[in-house]
């Protein structure tokens, strides 16, 4: 389910420290119910996931439309020194900690007991994944995900409103059930991981 932005910027996240230059792309609540204990499940199954083999249908031909025009236009390569990684501001507390992604291009920045971020940079956007565990009550907790962005100059900005009803229409909704049923099923790796560049 899609949230407002409020459940992402009300909540006392690190990522707020690291991002001010970001805009909020999504916030979505992720159907994993889970004990206090069940966060780095929930990580390990998005780190573990690969987006363009797990889509079906719709999704899965835009993710093989997506990642062709990335390689022969050279969306993909690395933004270099003009983009420089998020690594860069992490405190001496969260450096170096995550679990690497299997398939997709995120490099994991931090990872405490309740947060989990990922960066992609590259020449249409530097985005950001961030994933936290928030408490219903009764010592209930589910997964939230919310996307941040900084596109590269007027083509990120126009890349990133050309996407925008694909993601909502195509690639979320699917990706969402996907991980909802990872979770129940106690699998690893969901296509989780929304890749907010590469739609």
């Amino acid at each position: 389910m899609r949230l407002p932005n409020t459940a992402h910027t009300s909540r006392p996240w690190r990522i707020h420290e690291l991002t001010r230059d970001f805009r909020l792309e999504d916030v979505w609540a992720l159907p994993t119910p889970g004990g206090p204990e069940d966060f780095g499940r929930l990580v390990q199954l998005i780190a573990a996931g690969n987006t363009s083999q797990d889509a079906t249908g719709a999704a899965r031909a835009l993710w093989v439309i997506r990642l062709k025009l990335g390689e022969i236009l050279g969306w993909d390569a690395d933004q270099g020194p003009d983009r420089p990684s998020l690594r860069d501001r992490l405190p001496a507390d969260l450096r170096d900690q995550g679990p690497d992604f299997l398939a997709l291009p995120f490099t994991p920045l931090y990872l405490t007991a309740d947060e989990f971020a990922a960066e992609i940079v590259n020449r249409t956007v530097h985005g950001v994944l961030h994933l936290g565990w928030v408490p219903d009550g009764a010592g209930r907790y589910h997964g939230q995900m919310a996307v941040l962005v900084k596109p590269n100059g007027l083509f990120g900005t126009a890349y990133m409103a050309a996407i925008k009803p694909f993601r909502y229409l195509v690639v979320y909704p699917p990706m969402i059930r996907r991980i909802g049923h990872a979770w129940r099923s106690g699998g690893r790796g969901a296509g989780a991981s929304p890749a907010p560049a590469r739609t």
